[in-house]
This record gives structure tokens, C-alpha cells and sequence, in this order.
């Protein structure tokens, strides 16, 4: 097998923040890996890359009669509130509120975009965080997600923090830059207030592509500071614990999308436990929130389990 030839066409700018190396490797992941079915990544089997699964489902539910249904709960988004206590906080940053937003899938129908838009227009928040996974497919075009993402941007506020997620290219982080939205690819960014600090980091996708590096997003960061991690996938949490970070936003799972009654998912697609797979966890004092997500894979259905955007609200323990 031919050795992937580094881009020429994404920007100098990249290579230099990130690393050629983390470059080459992402690319050449999406050349030979991008869509397959099988091994890679943290799971054995990955059927979002499986191109006939959605018509197949489709076809189950309509006969089932279901599928409208399960198309109407998918666009029905709920607003979540959400503290962490946090005892070294600063006390400018008591009260900060972050909206976070995951697994969007803009591009899964026409009308997914303007369903976010509704859901957060109205809320009330300091920054914005987006933990990956903003087009449908996992593979091939990017433009229409682009373009979609366009649309919604101007509804997230002046600060967006954002990572990747594993159906996201690295080709897609100059357009998504473009769009005034800080992605971190394993990077930190220092906010500020009134002399004071707190760090949000991110990490590229650790599910299908593992390109994350906790040690390259955490090493600069103070100890004694608050440091909040994005994610795409909770399967690093342990990791993240020993990094020292105080809070991993995260998404992935979709809350399993498809659940039984009582919201018992069939399948969280993660390598790591349950419990760490939906809604507010602590591990070991690490304090984590795994969204649903806004958006759905594969059909845009979801069933015993709703769509959501969070606000996570910073105070002082």
C-alpha cells in the first residue's frame, strides 16, 4: 500500500498549529479507514459507516408504522440545566453558564438546522462548546454540512469552542474556522475574567480516528486550575482523570438514540461503561456530562430518548 501524501491543500497554517505529523496521520486514517466497517477505532464494528443500513431501517420502520413518529421525536429538542460544583473556581467565573451542543448531524435532513436554531434561541449563556460530529455521513462531501453549520452559527453566541468527532474530516476544520468557531485540536484555550483564568481544552476524535493526545491538550495547563476537557467520546475519561482535568464534556453515544421504555439503550457505541454513557457522572472527582446529543445517526429517528442541548452552569463548591 502506498504510503497518503500529505495535502497541499489545507492550509500551511494547520500543519504548523497541529503538528505534520498529527496531520499525515489523520488523512491518512480517513484515506484508508475512512469508511470501513470493521476494526479501527475503539469498537470492533461501526455501523454508522455501513452505506445500506439506513435504507434498511427506513423500510423496518415504515412497515412497523414508526417512522413518523420516530421522526417527530427526533426533532423535538430538549433544554437541559446542569451544575458543576467546583471548589478552586475563581469567583469571576461563578455562575458561568456553557451551552453545550453534540452530534448535531446537520446535514441528516433539511430541516435539522432550523430545529436547533428553535431550541436554543432564547438561552442564556457565556460561551458555546461543540463536541463534534456535525455532518451525517462519515465519509465523502462536507460542503452542505458546512453550509448548514453556517446557518446556525450566528445563534451560538460570540465564544464557540469545538472539537471533532468521528464522522467530522480534518479537511472540514478550515471551513468550520471560518466560521469564527475555536476548534482544539489537541490545544487548550485560556478564558479570562477580570485578572482570572479557566482552561478549556480539546481533543481530536479518540473513537474511530484516536488521534487524541491528552498529554499535548493538558501538559501547559497549571495544576491548581480549572481546566474543562471536550471530548467527542466519554471513553477517555479514565484519562482524563489523570490529567487532572475538573470536567469532560462529551458526546458520541446519542444516549443510545433508539431506546427500550425507561430509556434502556440497545447500543451506546462505546468501548467504555454505561453509566459514564448519558447524562452527569462523576468518576474519582472527575465530573462529566455525556450529552444525547441534538442530532440522530443514521435515520433521523429516535425513540425513549429525546434530543437535548445542555447548559452547564459553573459555581464554586
Amino acid at each position: 500500500m502506498d504510503r497518503p501524501v500529505y495535502n497541499a491543500e489545507l492550509p500551511e497554517r494547520l500543519a504548523s498549529r497541529i503538528g505534520r505529523v498529527h496531520l499525515r496521520q489523520r488523512l491518512g486514517i480517513e484515506e484508508v479507514y475512512e469508511a470501513k466497517v470493521f476494526g479501527q477505532g475503539r469498537n470492533l464494528l461501526h455501523l454508522e459507516n455501513l452505506e445500506s443500513l439506513d435504507v434498511v431501517l427506513r423500510g423496518l420502520l415504515k412497515l412497523t408504522f414508526l417512522f413518523r413518529r420516530g421522526q417527530a421525536n427526533a426533532r423535538e429538542i430538549r433544554v437541559r440545566e446542569n451544575t458543576f460544583a467546583l471548589p478552586n473556581l475563581p469567583r469571576q467565573f461563578d455562575g458561568m453558564r456553557l451551552l453545550h451542543i453534540t452530534d448535531l448531524h446537520l446535514d441528516m435532513a433539511d430541516d435539522i438546522p432550523e430545529t436547533l436554531i428553535a431550541a436554543v434561541t432564547g438561552l442564556a449563556f457565556d460561551a458555546c462548546v461543540l463536541t463534534g460530529d456535525y455532518r451525517a455521513a462519515t465519509f465523502g462531501d462536507h460542503e452542505a454540512c458546512l453550509a448548514a453549520l453556517a446557518r446556525v452559527r450566528p445563534h451560538l453566541g460570540e465564544r464557540v469552542y469545538g472539537v471533532l468527532g468521528n464522522h467530522d474530516s480534518i479537511r472540514m476544520v478550515p471551513g468550520i474556522e471560518e466560521l469564527d468557531i475555536s476548534l482544539l485540536m489537541n490545544e487548550f484555550a485560556l478564558v479570562e475574567r477580570d485578572g482570572e483564568a479557566i482552561y478549556i481544552a480539546g481533543v481530536d476524535d479518540a473513537h474511530y480516528f484516536r488521534a487524541d493526545n491528552l498529554e499535548k491538550a493538558a501538559d501547559a495547563i497549571p495544576e491548581e486550575a480549572v481546566s474543562i476537557l471536550l471530548s467527542h467520546t466519554p471513553e477517555i475519561y479514565k484519562n482524563a482523570l489523570h490529567a487532572s482535568f475538573d470536567v469532560m464534556l462529551c458526546g458520541h453515544t446519542h444516549g443510545g438514540q433508539i431506546c427500550l421504555p425507561g430509556g434502556i439503550p440497545l447500543t451506546v457505541n462505546a468501548n467504555c461503561r454505561r453509566r459514564v454513557c448519558r447524562g452527569a457522572w462523576n468518576y474519582h472527582g472527575l465530573q462529566g456530562y455525556t450529552s444525547a446529543g441534538s442530532g440522530a445517526c443514521i435515520v433521523d429517528v429516535r425513540f425513549n430518548c429525546p434530543p437535548e442541548v445542555v447548559v452547564h452552569t459553573l459555581v464554586r463548591a
